[in-house]
């Protein structure tokens, strides 16, 4: 038997032996393979790459809805801040200041510290009303209080996660899970950037630790890797990588990218993989970015008296210097600048996180600084058009921590869900209002609750987007920052 024949009949065997069962499942196999793939064609042919001219998967385009923010710049301040040590002023938690804590504040509530009986904590700082509109701030905010008046406060924020990690990606990503798009990943991906030599979304951190979930808070999940957010660094290569190696000049660099893109065209042209124009692109802004990038980051190029407003200091990693940084990245194009500012979370575990310490550091390391921003971009006539967020994942409990039972030695908080502060300013927010009410001792909402999904759906609406229609499909769903509950845009926000 010659081998030609030999393999025929052997597979005639093989073909014989399988099942119906073996049929179905290589089918449904094969199927979910098609379905895959039409569902990347999709992500890459949906509304916001149809309306781009070119190949750059980054150039700009105008929002489906009028739009009264065309950037947003974000402070996060990680760890979660006390409001009511800031924004939230309740005489009536004076009053309770070290009395036992009403057991019905503490029936079927979860904590990640608390057990026993606390100690009601009041607030650790005195309140003033600031501006023509009487906004409540403590003192230890005293220039961002001259700017009250074009601020939007949000009194009533609410989340769904009480431990850090969850709710960072909450804040960010409208999921307490890693793998979804950041909302500065479908901002870009709906807008794109106005300048093609920066990226249109960059993260820049100070207080010497990353955010727990780390990169995850500006990943761009689902959606092509081109539109997740770019960590700038204070010292050395402002971003990782994008200097040449050693003796390779900027004509080799060229030729080689040259060399590469053919090869990914011809990829793409083969296997139609999305991603790979992604990869082109990428490449392509790693070579401009190459000249971009040091010179914009270079706050020395600022006059004097404009980095001392800041409180700025070039070459030193700081939140000061990276506010005036998010001003010259908004003023370059930029679609979308996260600031990350490590050290806010005041358990009483140490000095340094302690309210009645620590704390104190934290809000003078920002308040100049934050205020610096607000002044600059309003004499810029940037305000108008730019929407400055300031918030953090939760806010502080009306008592104090006792971890394991016991007082602490230094005066801390535990998290609170149910009711936190956020700001907003400029971008065609209300200016000198406030926005919901909490009860008497600041826990809950008592009026007016604004879940995160209603925070983020109102974001995408100043920014020119339905949040019910911005999306891609993933997974079976038709995936939205907002999640697949109901989210309303909160129009009393909007002047």
């Amino acid at each position: 038997m010659n081998h030609d024949k030999l393999k025929a009949e052997l597979e005639i065997g093989r073909l014989r032996q399988t099942t119906r069962r073996h049929f179905l499942q290589g089918s449904a196999t094969g199927l979910g393979a098609i379905w895959l793939a039409s569902q990347q064609q999709a992500l890459a042919n949906d509304a916001p790459s149809k309306k781009r001219t070119g190949d750059n998967p980054l150039s700009a385009v105008d929002p489906p809805l009028p739009a009264t923010a065309k950037r947003v710049i974000f402070l996060h301040m990680i760890g979660a801040p006390s409001q009511l040590e800031l924004f939230d002023y309740k005489p009536d938690l004076v009053k309770l200041d070290g009395k036992n804590c009403p057991q019905e504040f503490l029936e079927g509530k979860r904590f990640a510290f608390i057990q026993g009986t606390p100690k009601m904590l009041g607030p650790q700082y005195p309140f003033k009303q600031h501006g023509k509109s009487g906004m409540w701030v403590s003192d230890r905010l005293p220039k961002f209080s001259e700017h009250v008046d074009d601020v939007c406060f949000i009194k009533t924020m609410q989340t769904d996660q009480f431990n850090h990690g969850p709710a960072q990606l909450m804040v960010h990503t409208g999921q307490s899970r890693m793998g979804y798009p950041s909302i500065g990943s479908w901002v870009t991906w709906g807008l794109g950037s106005a300048n093609e030599n920066l990226p249109g979304y960059m993260v820049l951190l100070s207080g010497g630790r990353q955010p727990r979930v780390g990169k995850a808070l500006w990943s761009a999940g689902m959606l092509p890797s081109v539109y997740q957010g770019v960590q700038c660094r204070a010292k050395g290569s402002p971003i990782l990588n994008i200097a040449n190696p050693k003796d390779t000049s900027r004509d080799d660099r060229r030729a080689m990218l040259e060399a590469i893109g053919e090869l990914n065209r011809r990829s793409y042209d083969e296997f139609g993989d999305p991603e790979t124009l992604t990869r082109i692109s990428q490449y392509e802004m790693a070579f401009r970015m190459q000249t971009a990038v040091p010179e914009v980051m270079d706050i020395t190029k600022e006059p004097k008296h404009i980095v001392e407003m800041y409180g700025a200091e070039p070459g030193k990693e700081s939140f000061a210097n990276n506010c005036l940084l998010a001003r010259r990245l908004a003023q370059q194009g930029v679609r979308y600048i996260q600031l990350f500012d490590w050290g806010w979370d005041s358990h009483g575990t140490n000095k340094n996180e302690a309210l009645n310490d620590g704390f104190k550091n934290k809000c003078k390391s920002v308040d100049q600084p934050i205020a610096a921003l607000l002044k600059d971009l309003k004499q810029q006539g940037m305000l108008d058009d730019t929407l400055v967020v300031w918030s953090g994942e939760f806010g502080r409990t009306p008592m104090r921590e006792n971890r394991g039972g016991k007082e602490m030695k230094f005066v801390g908080r535990d998290h609170s869900p149910s009711a936190f502060t956020t700001w907003m300013a400029g971008g065609g927010v209300k200016r000198g209002f406030s926005y919901g009410e909490t009860d008497s001792v600041g826990y809950t909402a008592a009026e007016n609750p604004v879940h995160l999904r209603d925070f983020h759906a109102t974001m995408l609406r100043l920014l020119g987007f339905d949040p019910q229609k911005l999306s891609v499909p993933f997974q079976g769903l038709d995936q939205k920052l907002t999640g697949v509950l109901p989210a309303r845009v909160i129009e009393d926000l909007i002047a």
